[in-house]
């Protein structure tokens, strides 16, 4: 019993995670995100004939601005293929490299595998999620300068307000994904195709888009994971409304207990056999 305490200890976990060139990938494409902007902005044109300003504008106003713009742009895609990838990945690239079975007998309870590979696999989610406002942040501040939130109807959000604010964003968001990591790990359980798994989160969720764009479907839309992904810019309004962030933390939690429920469920039944 005491050797299947001590199997598959987090810190080797963590270890093999951080070698894998899934994870080096990741944290290589969240930390150039920022820098890509400013230097498309850089050379795109300033010109704006119609006077308004519009939202890409704004992004540079001040690094606030672009921090903002930076987890607009990646809500609906990029933030969603970093935590399938790491929730999707995480068990059946252990089967395709036919090393499960051997973990199995090392000897890993089956439970404790799963608690092992949910854990890192969060822990490396929260890290990008925070990481990517983070440094979007501090590189922002060094080339648009310190100034406060600028809104598109002209409200301002001033330090250390905007702090609060984005830790509310990203704290939102992490919980709002958890819809996409549940997803993909109840596929990486039943799957042993690592693709299958992520890639089947990501379509999920952009099946998700297409049917909320349906208005006939009404209220239905609101059961939709994604459908309250941006609910998050609530945060950015003069008075915080919390209700649409709620509801929508509420959805992501629900699903995300039912579906890593059923993974844990069936993975316990499971012959593994790679």
């Amino acid at each position: 019993m005491a050797e299947r305490t001590k199997a598959l200890p987090l810190r080797a976990e963590i270890r093999r995670q951080l070698r894998r060139r899934r994870t080096q990938g990741i944290f290589t494409v969240i930390m150039l995100l920022p820098l890509i902007l400013i230097g498309a902005f850089a050379l795109g044109s300033e010109e704006n004939d119609s006077g308004a300003r519009g939202f890409v504008d704004l992004a540079q106003d001040s690094g606030a601005n672009l921090v903002v713009f930076a987890l607009f742009a990646s809500t609906s895609f990029l933030l969603i293929v970093v935590v399938a990838l790491f929730a999707g990945d995480t068990v059946p690239s252990e089967a395709s490299w036919s090393s499960l079975r051997y973990l199995l007998a090392a000897p890993v309870r089956r439970e404790r595998l799963l608690r092992q590979k949910l854990i890192v696999a969060g822990l490396f989610s929260v890290a990008a999620l925070v990481l990517l406002p983070a440094w979007t942040l501090l590189v922002g501040g060094f080339a648009y300068g310190w100034g406060p939130y600028i809104g598109p109807t002209g409200d301002q959000i001033g330090w250390p307000e905007f702090g609060w604010r984005l830790a509310v964003i990203t704290g939102y968001l992490l919980v709002s994904l958890l819809v996409v990591a549940s997803f993909a790990f109840a596929l990486g359980v039943w799957t042993d195709a690592p693709l299958a798994a992520v890639g089947g989160a990501v379509l999920l969720m952009i099946l998700s888009a297409i049917l909320d764009s349906i208005t006939a479907l009404g209220g239905i839309r609101e059961g939709l994971p994604g459908h309250y992904a941006y609910a998050w810019a609530d945060a950015l309004s003069p008075t915080v409304d919390y209700s649409a962030m709620a509801t929508g933390a509420l959805w992501s939690v629900g699903y995300g207990v039912v579906l890593i429920g059923l993974a844990v469920w069936h993975f316990l039944r499971k012959d593994i056999t790679s």
